[in-house]
């Protein structure tokens, strides 16, 4: 009898995308480990960091792409140029790079008008130019009418990584202290407020900024940074059990030490929203040696985007296949997972 060999390369729960796949969460994982990582696999796509480490003529430089759906354009701090800007000069910083160049590709849908895309090129620019970078290639396409949504945004960046300067989630360590530079969720809760209209008599602006002048102000300060990442899509749960996985580590956070805005915490509550799993467009998370911790906070603390840092918790233990939990403020430890998507789709 012939042998039988049973090939089902796509161990996927669905036959067709749906929202969640773009989400952040456990469904986006899967497609990527399932289908789009073994396809592109190789040493560069395997290290699963915020931009790809190339070594050109001597030097590492960092690469890095994303695209930015956001619904509405334009929110409470910020907009979609703003962001598409932000969010990959962000990328780069989270490898230790110096931002030099974006590109900008735009999908623009038939009708729309002209007035609001001016804006938001406008505000691209200015996002760059207070960067220090140049907008330096790009392409434009038409969809029609009924087939886009507004304007879509492509964003690459390229930046140059300094001398020892080695930024990689495969260095997280047991003991490395883990802190971010500011309080989470406020993306998200703004551009959901502005999407449903939405009025809690409160005035939450997005987070959105560029985040890689206070990185390179921390890397000039000479701590030995082990990684870096930003909150973004599935917010700061998300990310930390995304590091775990690729470090093998197991990770502990606190949850009385997690920065909330009161208004923030208040329309989670009402909305029923997990604060620990919305988006951020100016929050990052950095593992440090804990005998660092106190001079990271301090170099943090200098910088306007870095005033409400603070250590949220530490790597405890190796751990095969990774771990987080949060001790509550109960004192219970609950076990953070990926959700299957994203609490609030479309927010950036």
């Amino acid at each position: 009898m012939p042998e039988i060999k049973l090939n089902c390369p796509l161990p996927l729960q669905y036959e067709q995308i749906v929202m969640a796949h773009g989400g952040g969460g456990r469904l986006m994982q899967q497609l990527l480990d399932s289908l789009i990582q073994p396809v592109f696999s190789n040493p560069l796509l395997n290290q699963k960091h915020d931009s790809a480490i190339l070594n050109v003529n001597g030097s590492r430089l960092a690469f890095t792409t994303d695209s930015y759906v956001v619904k509405p354009l334009f929110f409470s701090g910020g907009d979609i140029g703003k962001m598409a800007v932000c969010g990959t000069l962000n990328d780069l910083a989270m490898s230790g790079a110096k931002p030099l160049y974006l590109s900008c590709a735009l999908i623009i849908e038939e009708g729309f008008p002209i007035k609001d895309l001016q804006r938001i090129v406008e505000s691209m620019q200015q996002a760059a130019q207070q960067a220090g970078v140049l907008i330096v290639t790009g392409d434009t396409k038409v969809v029609d009418h009924g087939s886009g949504d507004g304007v879509y945004i492509n964003t690459a960046g390229i930046g140059l990584i300094g001398e020892n300067v080695n930024v990689l989630p495969a260095n997280i360590q047991v003991g490395d202290s883990i802190i971010i530079n500011s309080d989470i969720a406020r993306h998200g809760i703004a551009v959901m407020l502005e999407r449903e209209g939405m009025n809690f008599d409160s005035s939450i602006t997005s987070d959105c900024a560029d985040l890689s002048g206070l990185v390179q102000d921390l890397l000039q300060t000479g701590i030995e940074i082990h990684c870096m990442r930003d909150l973004t899509r599935g917010g700061l749960a998300s990310c930390l059990i995304e590091l775990a996985a690729t470090s093998h580590h197991a990770i502990e956070i606190s949850e009385a030490a997690l920065p909330v805005h009161q208004d923030v915490n208040s329309a989670c509550e009402i909305l029923g929203f997990d604060p620990l799993y919305i988006a951020n467009e100016g929050c990052f998370a950095l593992f440090v040696p804990k005998a660092q911790t106190e001079q990271a906070l301090s170099a943090l603390h200098r910088h306007p985007l870095g005033q409400q840092a603070c250590r949220i918790g530490e790597v405890k233990a190796a751990h095969p296949r990774g771990a987080v939990t949060l001790q509550t403020a109960m004192g219970i430890s609950r076990v953070l997972d990926l959700l299957s998507g994203e609490q609030l789709p479309r927010i950036c």
